[in-house]
C-alpha cells in the first residue's frame, strides 16, 4: 500500500473457507500490478497440475498508485489458461482497481473450489463466500442486478461475474467487469467456473491521504492536461479503436472471411465512423479515467409480435468489429453489435468466438465438418445462424460445440483443418496479418494474449525490415510493457506515461526510483513470466503455425516461414540470456 512499504494480499481458498490477509514486505520491488502477480502465481500454481485443477490459483492485483493519477485504471488477472495449458494474463477497466485500493488489498489469491456455486463478497475488511445457487446459468447482467439489489456497503463497488459458458467452462469463457469491461482473454471466466465462483463483489472506502499535496497535485496536474489538453488520446475518445479499422484494412492487414483475404471490401460500411453515425449512443470511460474510450452502440430489434421493440446496447472496439465483422464476412454495423450482445449474454471471449466461428465456416465450405455436426448452415455474411450458434458455443450444445469450446486448436485436431485454424500457441488471433513482427510476437509474447509486445506496431514502424531489429523491439517492448504493466496504466496511455513521467509519478507519492530501478523492475518481471512459462514446459520454438499465415498476404507480403522460425531462435537466446542474467 502507498507509503506502508507492504504489499497487503488476501487468500482465499473457496473449500475450505479459510480467509487469511498478509502484510507481505517480499513484494515491494515489483511495484505491484504484473510483478507482484507473476511472483504470487509463480509460488502457488501447480505446475504438474491442469489449469482447471481446484488447486490451481487466480490472482488479481493493482499497481502502487492505482486510483491516485489518471488512466492508472487496470487490474490484472493471472492464472494458469485452460485455452493454452500456460500463463494466463488478461487486463480489465471499470472501478476494480480502485475499489480493491479502497477496500485495502493490493493483491488478492483464490484458491479451491467451493463445495456449491458460489460468490465473493468483499466489503472492506468484511470478506464472505456466498450461497449462488440462485444465480448460476444466469448471464452477467442479471447477475450483476442481484447483486446491486443484495450486496449492501458504502464506498465505490465493482462487480465481477460469468456467463453460462464460464460455468459451462469454455475454454475461451470470459470474465464480465462493471458491465462494459471485461477480463477478455485466455479463460479467467472458465477457471472460475472450475472453482463454482459465479462473482465477486468488491466494496471499499478507505481513502489514502498524500503526504506531499503541492509535488502531487503538480504532477498530476501536468498529466492531467497531457490527457486533456493535447491531442496523445484524442482517437480513442473520437472514434476509439474502430478509427483502425479502416486503416488496417488499406494496408491489407484486415483479417477477413477467416484470413482467405487480407482486406474487407465492406470496411467502410463497418468503420468507426460507420459506427458512429449508425450506433453510437454514448461514451464512458473507467474510474479515474478523463478520456471516454468505452463507446456505446445501440440496435434495435422486436420482441414481441406486431410493433413491440427493444433498444440494446452494448460496447464494441476494433477487436470485436474484427472478430465479430470482417472475420465473418458482416458488413452492417447493427448485425456486429448483435453479435457482441449474444458473446456478453454467454459470456465468451469475443475474439476466440469469432476466431473458432470463422474456422467452422471454412471447415464447413470444405466438408471437414458437416451440417449434422454445426446444427446451422454456417456461412459467410449470415447473422442470423452466427448468432444462435454463439448460444450454442456458450451452452456446449453438442460434441461439435463442446470442441469447438476447448479452441480451435483443439478443434482443427480432431476435426482437420489445423491448416487454417487461426492460433498461435493455441490462442485465438487478434485482428492484425501486418507481417512477421506480429506473427513472431504473437509465437513469443509472455502472455500470448493480445498484442503484450506490440509486434503489429513493429511491423508498421519498421519501414526496410531487418529481423534484428524487429526481434529488438519485440524484446524491449515486452521489459517496457512490464514496467507499465506494474503499475498498471492503461496501455492507451503508454505514450504519455513515458519512464520521464513515470518517475515523477513515483517521486510525487514516495518512491524514490531511478531509471537504472525502472529497467531492472521490468527485468525481474519479464525473467518471473519465463520461470513461469519455463515450468509450465513451454518453448515457442515447437509452435507450430497454420499454413494460412503464409499463404495469405501480409502487409508486408507473403511471410516466409523460415523467416519466422530464425527470429523465434534469435528472441528465445535473448530471454535465455535474461534468465541466466536474472540468477547471478
Amino acid at each position: 500500500m502507498l507509503y506502508e512499504n507492504v504489499i497487503t494480499v488476501l487468500y482465499i481458498d473457496l473449500a475450505t473457507g479459510k480467509i487469511e490477509i498478509r502484510r507481505r514486505t517480499d513484494l515491494t520491488e515489483f511495484l505491484g500490478g504484473v510483478g507482484v502477480a507473476s511472483k504470487l502465481l509463480e509460488e502457488t500454481m501447480r505446475p504438474e497440475l491442469p489449469p482447471l485443477a481446484p488447486e490451481q490459483p487466480i490472482v488479481l492485483a493493482i499497481g502502487a498508485i492505482s486510483g491516485i493519477y489518471p488512466l492508472i485504471t487496470k487490474t490484472v488477472a493471472m492464472f494458469i489458461s485452460p485455452l493454452t495449458g500456460e500463463l494466463g494474463e488478461s487486463y480489465a477497466g471499470g472501478r476494480l482497481a480502485l475499489t480493491l485500493s479502497m477496500a485495502g488489498y493490493d493483491a488478492i489469491v483464490i484458491r479451491g473450489q467451493a463445495p456449491r456455486p458460489s460468490y465473493i463478497s468483499i466489503n472492506g475488511g468484511n470478506i464472505e463466500i456466498k450461497d449462488a445457487r440462485a444465480i448460476w446459468g444466469m448471464d452477467s447482467d442479471i447477475v450483476g442486478q442481484f447483486i446491486r439489489d443484495h450486496e449492501i456497503g458504502s464506498g465505490k463497488r465493482s462487480i465481477l461475474r460469468i456467463g453460462p459458458a464460464g460455468e459451462n467452462k469454455v475454454k475461451f469463457a470470459s470474465v464480465c467487469v462493471d458491465t462494459y469491461r471485461h477480463f477478455g482473454r485466455l479463460g479467467l471466466g472458465a477457471v472460475m467456473g472450475s472453482k463454482n465462483l459465479k462473482a465477486m463483489v468488491v466494496t471499499g472506502d478507505k481513502t489514502t491521504k498524500i503526504q506531499d499535496p503541492k509535488d502531487y497535485f503538480r504532477v498530476y496536474r501536468s498529466i492531467f492536461k497531457s490527457v486533456t489538453e493535447t491531442d496523445l488520446m484524442s482517437k480513442y475518445h473520437d472514434l476509439g479503436t474502430s478509427i483502425n479499422v479502416e486503416v488496417i484494412n488499406e494496408l491489407g492487414a484486415l483479417p477477413t472471411k477467416n484470413l482467405m483475404e487480407n482486406r474487407f471490401e465492406a470496411a467502410d460500411q463497418i468503420s468507426g465512423e460507420a459506427f458512429v453515425k449508425n450506433n453510437l449512443v454514448r461514451k464512458m470511460a473507467c474510474t479515474g479515467c478523463p478520456v471516454g474510450c468505452i463507446h456505446i452502440g445501440q440496435f434495435r430489434r422486436v420482441f414481441d409480435e406486431g410493433y413491440d421493440y427493444e433498444s440494446v446496447s452494448v460496447a464494441y472496439d476494433y477487436e470485436l468489429i474484427y472478430a465479430l465483422g470482417s472475420l465473418l464476412g458482416i458488413s452492417k454495423t447493427d448485425e456486429i453489435l448483435q453479435l457482441i450482445e449474444a458473446v456478453e449474454k454467454t459470456g465468451l471471449d469475443a475474439i476466440s468466438t469469432g476466431v473458432s466461428l470463422a474456422w467452422a465456416t471454412e471447415g464447413l465450405l470444405k466438408g471437414i465438418v458437416t451440417e449434422a455436426e454445426t446444427l446451422l448452415p454456417l456461412a459467410f455474411g449470415d447473422t442470423k445462424h452466427y448468432y444462435q450458434a454463439i448460444i450454442y458455443l456458450g451452452n456446449c450444445e453438442n460434441d461439435f460445440y463442446r470442441t469447438l469450446g476447448e479452441g480451435t486448436r483443439s478443434a482443427g485436431v480432431k476435426y482437420g483443418g489445423e491448416e487454417f485454424a487461426l492460433q498461435v500457441a493455441g490462442n485465438e488471433i487478434p485482428g492484425y496479418h501486418t507481417g512477421y513482427g506480429n506473427l513472431v510476437g504473437l509465437t513469443v509474447g509472455a502472455r500470448h494474449s493480445h498484442l503484450c509486445n506490440a509486434g503489429y506496431a513493429v511491423d508498421q514502424s519498421i519501414k526496410a525490415f531487418d529481423e534484428d531489429k524487429a526481434v529488438e523491439a519485440l524484446f524491449q517492448e515486452e521489459l517496457e510493457r512490464g514496467i507499465l504493466n506494474s503499475l498498471v496504466i492503461c496501455l492507451f496511455a503508454r505514450k504519455m506515461y513515458n519512464r520521464e513521467t513515470v518517475l515523477k509519478a513515483l517521486k510525487a507519492v514516495g518512491y524514490a526510483l531511478t531509471d537504472d530501478d525502472l529497467t531492472t523492475i521490468g527485468q525481474k518481471i519479464f525473467a518471473t513470466k519465463l520461470r513461469i512459462k519455463e515450468k509450465l514446459r513451454f518453448d515457442p520454438r515447437q509452435v507450430k503455425l497454420p499454413k494460412r499465415f503464409f499463404e495469405t498476404a501480409s502487409m508486408q507480403g507473403k511471410l516466409n516461414s523460415l523467416v519466422v522460425e530464425r527470429m523465434i531462435r534469435k528472441y528465445v537466446e535473448k530471454c535465455s540470456t535474461l534468465l541466466t542474467e536474472s540468477k547471478m
